[in-house]
């Protein structure tokens, strides 16, 4: 089947690598997870990753820390989350190249544009880590940054949840679930689908979002083929 994406961001949340626990690292789901990525990558599309870092911090449940600082120790978890997965995927045999949004050359180099285009043009994952670089930007704003960065064609949101729906589907069994949906609806309803900045930065630059349950990490080389997986966002 052809591909319906040749470049794709994915964006993988922290709790994901921590399996049911939700904290640390869970070898058998990130074997999982990132045999599920390698699947994709074989089928020749390029891929871009950026790694959450909430198995090991969240920056909004710390307490009476100053803010910027608490931003910066979750900043730092999505560097140990990267590295992570780049040596996983290293195992099973899928070069890659980590990159970070702050310089720490002795870990990965720094992030550019350019070093980002070469590693996925020469057939390698490129990992991010590092978030934005800045507090007070979620690690969702970083994968659309990024992904409008290296101009990706889509940008892939990996969850809990087979796609969006109109309310927790958890919480309320006449949730309705959305096939597809404009960035324009998500964020004057304020759905649970990304921060508004991610949202909007994503509109702003036509990228589209698809967002689908990570559960069956097959759904990302599905989606790369065109499969209908998840909920589509973008603006018409």
């Amino acid at each position: 089947m052809a591909l319906k994406y040749q470049r794709i961001l994915l964006k993988i949340s922290g709790e994901a690598l921590g399996g049911e626990k939700g904290m640390g690292f869970d070898e058998p789901t990130m074997d999982a997870i990132c045999g599920g990525v390698k699947k994709a990558h074989d089928l020749g599309v390029q891929i871009g990753i950026v790694v959450g870092g909430g198995n090991f911090w969240r920056g909004r449940s710390s307490g009476k820390m100053e803010r910027t600082l608490a931003d910066k120790i979750g900043m730092l978890a999505t560097v140990m989350n990267a590295l992570a997965v780049s040596d996983k995927l290293e195992q099973l045999g899928v070069p890659t190249e980590v990159f970070t949004s702050i310089t720490m050359p002795q870990v990965a180099q720094p992030f550019t544009r350019k070093d980002a285009l070469r590693a996925m043009d020469e057939g390698k994952i490129a990992v991010f880590g590092g978030g934005t670089g800045n507090p007070f930007f979620s690690t969702d704003t970083a994968t659309a940054l990024r992904a409008v960065e290296v101009s990706a064609d889509v940008m892939f949101k990996a969850t809990m949840v087979d796609g969006v729906y109109d309310k927790d589907p958890h919480k309320y069994p006449d949730a309705k679930k959305y096939d597809t949906l404009t960035f324009t609806k998500v964020l004057e309803d304020q759905l649970a689908v990304m921060d508004g900045t991610a949202a909007t930065l994503c509109r702003d630059n036509k990228l589209p979002i698809l967002v689908f349950d990570l559960a069956d990490p097959d759904n990302i080389a599905r989606a790369v083929q065109g499969e209908n997986v998840g909920t589509l966002v973008y603006e018409g």
